[in-house]
């Protein structure tokens, strides 16, 4: 392909793959209000019009990127010795971690579940770790959606905090007891003080182990 001068144009066609990965960049870099069909076009070096060949619209694009966010959460299970709980807290765990590792992480995946376009992993893994404590399906659809709500709302809490710190947004009269207070609210122990409480109301509902079998007297 030539311009009018015959000189060579430059054309470069990108993937799917290639948005996705610079929108999470954009998105890092600038965070969620500033990742913009213009803004992403304008990192590709490609008109606007270009992404809409991968995306419809701005919501099926942040559907993806949500879904990549969450597919980097990375559980480990070593310790948990098959225990439903503690395979629960570690999907929990590795999830926050994902969040946390890009900037507005949290809002991202939330405001894409919200409207059903992606992040169904998330439930579906909380659910799978959730169901090895013999729950029926719907306690553990239930429980995942509990669970999901509250890492979510944690990690926006956190993420707005750490947003805030970094641009020097404070309350000049706020006391050191209540700032205290707020970034411990925002905090790892709190994390996982709330998960624990969640596990621990649901373990109330895990249904009895089976007597064993008695043999009958021959």
């Amino acid at each position: 392909m030539t311009n009018d001068d015959g000189s060579a144009a430059r054309y470069t066609r990108h993937s799917r793959d290639d948005v996705v990965a610079a929108a999470m960049a954009v998105l890092d870099q600038n965070g969620l209000p500033d990742l913009t069909m213009r803004r992403l076009a304008a990192t590709l070096d490609v008109q606007p019009s270009a992404l809409y060949w991968h995306f419809a619209n701005k919501q099926t694009l942040l559907a993806s990127v949500a879904d990549q966010i969450v597919a980097r959460a990375r559980p480990s299970f070593a310790a948990h010795g098959g225990d439903w709980a503690e395979a629960t807290r570690a999907e929990a765990d590795a999830l926050r971690d994902a969040l946390l590792a890009y900037r507005d992480g949290a809002e991202v995946v939330s405001s894409t579940l919200a409207l059903g376009l992606g992040a169904g992993e998330a439930i579906a893994r909380l659910t799978g770790a959730i169901d090895g404590g013999g729950f029926d399906r719907r306690t553990s659809e239930c429980a995942a959606a509990a669970v999901l709500h509250f890492v979510l709302g944690h990690v926006s809490h956190e993420q707005q905090r750490l947003q805030a710190d970094s641009l020097g947004v404070v309350v000049a009269e706020q006391s050191a007891d209540a700032a205290q207070v707020s970034t411990s609210a925002g905090g790892r122990e709190a994390f996982d003080f709330g998960i624990t409480l969640l596990l621990a109301g649901l373990a109330v509902l895990a249904p009895a182990p089976s007597a064993p079998r008695r043999e009958s007297p021959a």
